[in-house]
């Protein structure tokens, strides 16, 4: 095979290293670096560079600069990539006096460069070592190299956040716009900066400077010119830089106008608000969490508690997710001490608001309060229904409340009430995470509590995985071919589980034949799953499969790249999960060639 020159190259080793150091795994990569190196007589400085950034990142700073001295003992002279690697961890780790220790060392052998004064005048600047951060760019200087945009927009930047604006503007207003000009980032540190210290009419004229040249202001900058507006009580002042920013054809984001309504809400100007809300889907956005819980925040503190409940239910029909704030905002203004006031308008308390409280306290694990609520409701004659149940269920489950959850579902039973499929599956996910899988196979019987119930895919794709990861292999695989036979039809998810789970329990061959299945059906294997099934392959010695598997998770990279330039202009993609994909599939080819090599 090596004669056919089927081992991995340097691109390949390299390539598999850093992926490996991405997914926490540095013993592996640092494995796989060695072997690397073994009878090498130059080192490959790429390898050395990826793996300094790994041992960087995992905070092992003397690892990483052993192997920078290993690197020179080896004959290679570390370039200033390999420097700028080591400064850059040591950076993110706010190890200061280390840098400027390694920074001298580094003049030895490179000659630093302008990303190298950059780095550590970033460092500086967020440790507060502002003097410091002068010097090194004196330095920068002696040494022939002037400070370009970026290493202005740090100093800026820094000196806002910490207040010294006098001097960020002394920067400012020092550049020489023929050799280092400024852009937006420089316009928008100084414009916040300035706005958060109160200097709003500063801030507005470094606005109109924006404008005099020529350039259009990005959003941003109206969106920190209207929050510091509204902040320091000028609303409408707030207001004219709203209508303005209309006027001159900058359409604002979904960021700005929730900004917008926020500051709004603050003033006591509830019918803005509203409208604000529908100017939000009128200019084509689709309101987010941000957006709903600004309103419903407003509502509450008004006392709409009717409007507020359509809010609530219209966000979450939308299938908008919750977050805390906004669960909080209805159940802060409607909960006093475990109890639910009296609505406005003559509205009250319906089984509707009361199970829309109680599913926020329980999804937020306030699950005492929901108890109390249930309680009342119960006392208040409210004829509740199977949602407050389930709601109930499935919050005591998630926190490991098992046997309050049984109570629960008892009770309901007792009502009369019969446990659908979604109230089943709250019960086997909990007990699933509490590793009670024996008691979830009890529960999992079509017959159990005396009472028949459909599964559906969740229910069976909860146990699977369940059993799997309780080295149950056997069981779920058994559990899988029954609902496949039974006419059902797996979904990428309940897939994923089973082959990780065949492949955990070194089954390479059988996860392997239902990894080929998911192909023929078109369902969406992870690459965690991959990866899984590929180490699995590697130790059972099945070659062809490995080569095999490979070579798909190439093709699948390549053909998501490509979207990826077919749709640029329509859709921002996000590089980060394609880069990790590659990296997958170089991981994948490795290992093939490897084992084939072997």
């Amino acid at each position: 095979m090596k004669a056919e020159c089927l081992g991995p190259n340097d691109v390949t080793f390299t390539s598999m290293i850093g992926a490996l150091c991405k997914a926490y795994r540095l013993q592996e990569a640092v494995e796989l670096f060695e072997l690397m190196e073994q009878d090498r007589k130059v080192p490959c400085a790429y390898a050395y560079n990826t793996m300094i950034m790994g041992y960087g990142s995992a905070g092992k700073f003397d690892k990483a600069y052993s192997l920078l001295e290993r690197q020179k003992v080896k004959g290679s002279i570390p370039s200033v990539i390999s420097y700028n690697c080591i400064l850059t961890c040591l950076g993110k780790k706010g190890k200061v006096q280390e840098a400027l220790k390694v920074f001298e060392e580094m003049k030895k052998d490179a000659v630093p460069n302008l990303p190298t004064y950059n780095i550590l005048i970033d460092m500086l600047c967020k440790k507060g070592n502002l003097e410091d951060a002068w010097k090194i760019q004196d330095v920068m200087k002696e040494a022939g190299l002037y400070p370009n945009v970026i290493s202005v927009n740090i100093m800026i930047d820094r000196l806002c956040k910490a207040q010294k604006l006098d001097e960020a503007i002394s920067i400012f207003e020092g550049m020489d716009h023929k050799v280092c000009c400024p852009n937006e980032v420089t316009f928008c540190s100084l414009i916040d900066g300035l706005s958060k210290d109160g200097r709003v009419n500063d801030a507005y004229r470094l606005y109109e400077k924006i404008l005099d040249s020529g350039k259009i202001p990005i959003v941003v900058v109206y969106t920190s010119l209207i929050r510091n507006f509204f902040k320091n009580g000028r609303k409408e002042d707030g207001r004219k830089i709203y209508k303005e920013m209309l006027r001159r054809g900058c359409a604002p984001d979904l960021m700005l106008l929730d900004t917008y309504m926020d500051c709004v809400f603050k003033v006591r100007e509830i019918e803005n608000d509203t409208d604000l809300f529908e100017e939000i889907k009128a200019q084509g956005f689709v309101p987010d969490v941000q957006s709903y819980s600004i309103l419903i925040h407003c509502l509450v503190k008004a006392g709409f508690a009717h409007e507020t409940y359509q809010l609530f239910h219209a966000m979450k029909e939308q299938g908008c997710v919750l977050d805390t704030r906004a669960y909080n905002n209805v159940i802060d203004g409607f909960c006093k001490s475990g109890k639910v006031n009296k609505a406005s308008k003559g509205h009250q308390p319906t089984v509707v608001t009361y199970a829309s409280v109680i599913d926020g306290l329980a999804k937020i694990d306030r699950l005492d309060e929901a108890y109390m609520l249930f309680e009342e409701a119960k006392a208040q004659g409210i004829e509740l229904n199977l949602v407050i149940y389930s709601s109930l269920i499935d919050g005591f489950g998630k926190v490991g409340r098992i046997d309050e959850a049984y109570l629960i579902l008892e009770e309901l039973m007792q009502k009369g009430l019969i446990p659908n499929v979604y109230t089943w599956n709250c019960l086997f996910n909990a007990l699933v995470k509490a590793e009670e899988v024996d008691e979830a196979l009890v529960c999992f019987k079509p017959s159990c509590f005396g009472k028949r119930w459909e599964r559906n895919i969740i229910t069976y794709t909860t146990m699977i995985s369940g059993l799997a990861k309780a080295g149950n292999v056997a069981e779920a695989h058994g559990l899988f071919q029954r609902f496949k036979a039974n006419g059902g039809v797996p979904d990428s998810v309940c897939y994923n589980a089973i082959i990780e789970g065949l492949s955990n329990a070194s089954r390479a061959m059988d996860a392997y034949k239902l990894f080929e299945e998911t192909r023929l059906k078109g369902c969406n294997i992870h690459t965690k799953t991959c990866v899984v099934l590929l180490d699995a392959l590697h130790k059972a010695e099945c070659l062809e499969q490995a080569a095999i598997l490979g070579a798909v998770l190439k093709e699948t990279a390549k053909s998501q790249h490509a979207s990826k330039h077919c749709g640029a202009g329509q859709h921002h993609s996000q590089p980060t999960s394609i880069d990790e994909l590659k990296q997958r599939c170089s991981l994948a080819e490795a290992i093939a060639k490897c084992i084939m090599e072997d």
